[in-house]
């Protein structure tokens, strides 16, 4: 199962109007879907009673729950759950960015929602989380150069969802309803940006569920390593090479040492040649050991 959770420090943003579209396209394209609302104000509890039959679960979660919540629906076989949290701090916001497997930051594309969304990215990534920017509501085409503005501001903190979603009028004739907009006009551009957006967070989630597996397959590798039985043998041909070690260290140290009323006899040069070759084997051995 996945969680995808839809977060952003201020309102406005259609957020919940995201949710509600993704949930219904991802239904549509063969996933069990439930959609959560942790917002106290139920925006899409409200939508759901709407709707005229049941086919996509609406519920409202309260923070201290959740987790029992998603564990239950996994059991059930549900394979994508989308959390909507509310746009402020607190207890739900901190629960939704915690379960997630994918963030998505919704902003519109102004000074004041980007500002947020920076805040708000700074939280996901505290949690070390997977997440990405989308652009929401965006304007005409008259006024596209702020929307790129905008564009150039998500993708300079992070990655950026594809595509930057319109301001439509079917989004909110399709909310009034109780619908989502693939279900109100199929063949519409918000349907089909609604499309587009749902195959674009798949590959996001693909991508980071990949790079996670080969995370753990390279650890796996170096403990596999670490405690291979090929390095038991080196280890124990060291071991009785230690007593030769520290002989010929503690004579280089105190070449001048001597007992009482004697000379110190004259070192040989072939003791000099031997005792090199020995101190390099020593070194060698335990560089191998460790």
């Amino acid at each position: 199962m996945r969680t995808i959770a839809f977060v952003t420090q201020k309102g406005g943003a259609g957020k919940s109007t995201l949710a509600l579209n993704l949930s219904v396209t991802a239904k549509h394209a063969g996933e069990r879907v439930v959609l959560l609302d942790l917002d106290p104000l139920q925006s899409l509890v409200k939508w759901a009673k709407l709707r005229e039959n049941g086919d996509l679960p609406v519920e409202f979660v309260p923070a201290q729950k959740l987790q029992k919540t998603l564990e239950t629906l996994e059991k059930k076989g549900v394979s994508l759950v989308v959390l909507d949290a509310p746009g402020h701090d607190g207890a739900a916001q901190d629960a939704a960015i915690a379960a997630a497997d994918f963030i998505v930051i919704p902003a519109r594309p102004n000074v004041f929602d980007l500002w947020a969304s920076e805040v708000t990215r700074a939280k996901v990534k505290a949690q070390r989380k997977d997440y990405s920017f989308l652009l929401n509501q965006c304007p005409p085409a008259q006024q596209s150069g702020r929307v790129e503005q905008g564009a150039k501001a998500l993708q300079a903190m992070g990655g950026l969802l594809s595509p930057m979603v319109s301001a439509r009028v079917d989004f909110q004739e399709a909310a009034r309803q109780g619908l989502g907009v693939s279900e109100l006009r199929a063949p519409g551009e918000a349907a089909a940006e609604m499309r587009e957006l749902w195959a674009s967070v798949k590959r996001r989630m693909k991508r980071a569920a990949k790079g996670e597996s080969k995370s753990e397959n390279r650890a796996e590798g170096k403990a596999a390593a670490a405690v291979s039985p090929q390095d038991k043998p080196a280890a124990e041909a060291v071991a009785p090479a230690k007593p030769q070690d520290t002989t010929p260290a503690r004579t280089a140290k105190q070449p001048k040492v001597a007992d009482k009323g004697e000379a110190k006899p004259a070192e040989k040069p072939q003791a000099k040649a031997t005792e090199k070759p020995v101190k390099a084997a020593v070194k060698l051995t335990v560089v191998k050991a460790a």
